[in-house]
């Protein structure tokens, strides 16, 4: 079985590295898929995304990263993916995912699995670390050490800047 992951992983937190961890084994291949909205301005681009992404999915092999724009169905059908996974944080999350569940399967057929996120990472987003990063506080207890080391230096070169 090939699954999909999507995100925007703007940055890759250990959020989204508890779900990959917990369902990579689950799955012949675990596609963890790079959202590329041409609408929105990320704080990294594409192809950094998909680097430190590819780095810190190192440990599980059947793991593939790429990036997509568009439809997540359409990323899916596209590496033949035949179910989507989402990781969910609360109940406003699990609302808005139910939602997209039932009109990509309303489009294309795929299920999708909706993964509790595990406890120490149920309030963790990319949009908070970036605020503390922003501000010069710590990340590494919320991203790998590489994507730190990134944050502190995107965010220190921005201050000296001002």
């Amino acid at each position: 079985m090939r699954a999909l992951f999507a995100g925007s992983f703007d940055p890759v937190t250990y959020g989204h590295l508890d779900v990959i961890s917990r369902f990579a084994p689950q799955v012949d291949t675990l596609v963890v898929a790079v959202a590329v909205n041409p609408d929105k301005r990320p704080l990294f681009p594409e192809a950094e995304r998909v680097a430190m992404l590819r780095e810190v999915c190192r440990p599980w092999p059947n793991v593939e990263v790429h990036a997509f724009q568009g439809l997540v169905v359409e990323a899916a059908q596209a590496v033949e993916a035949t179910l989507l996974v989402r990781g969910i944080r609360n109940s406003a999350e699990f609302d808005r995912e139910m939602q997209m569940a039932h009109v990509n399967r309303a489009l294309t057929g795929i299920e999708t699995l909706l993964l509790p996120a595990s406890a120490p990472w149920a309030y963790l987003s990319a949009t908070l670390v970036r605020e503390v990063a922003r501000f010069g506080g710590e990340v590494s207890p919320f991203v790998p050490d590489m994507v730190a080391a990134r944050l502190r230096e995107l965010f220190s070169a921005a201050r000296q800047g001002e």
